[in-house]
């Protein structure tokens, strides 16, 4: 039997403000891209730097979720699939994108607490007298 297997795991930053529209259906859909950087030293000692954009999307509560909480230089984990697009323009011009469909995008640094898996709703950080959550209180 073959196997295959098609998961990308990048952590890094929004590189623009999520955009999101909805498709004829109704469904909602959040792109926004996402900047990694690579630095290395070469064998003479020199420091070198790299970054690589990667193009996200996501669809339905995760899209709605993105696009709420998410501002351009934030730091995020995105887990999904790579995918590849191929379409041609009205003049014949043939166009490829490339894209990571996320199953799950968590939120670094500043707004740690939210992370929601695509089909699920978001957890509260309030308590029960309706104040917000912070990390300095103790539960007893």
């Amino acid at each position: 039997m073959s196997r295959s297997l098609n998961k990308v795991m990048i952590i890094g930053n929004l590189g623009r403000e999520p955009e999101m529209r909805y498709t004829p259906n109704g469904r909602p859909v959040t792109t926004f891209t996402v900047a990694t950087n690579r630095v290395w030293n070469t064998a003479n000692g020199e420091r070198h730097s790299e970054t690589e954009w990667f193009n996200i999307v996501t669809w339905g509560n995760q899209a709605e979720i993105c696009k709420q909480y998410l501002t351009k230089g934030q730091q995020v984990f995105v887990e999904g699939r790579i995918q590849t697009r191929r379409w041609e323009d009205k003049e014949g011009g043939k166009h490829t994108n490339i894209e990571i469909v996320a199953t799950e995008v968590i939120i670094l640094g500043d707004r740690k607490d939210i992370h929601v898996p695509v089909g699920e709703e978001p957890t509260s950080t309030v308590e029960p007298n309706g104040q917000p959550a912070t990390e300095d209180e103790f539960p007893f």
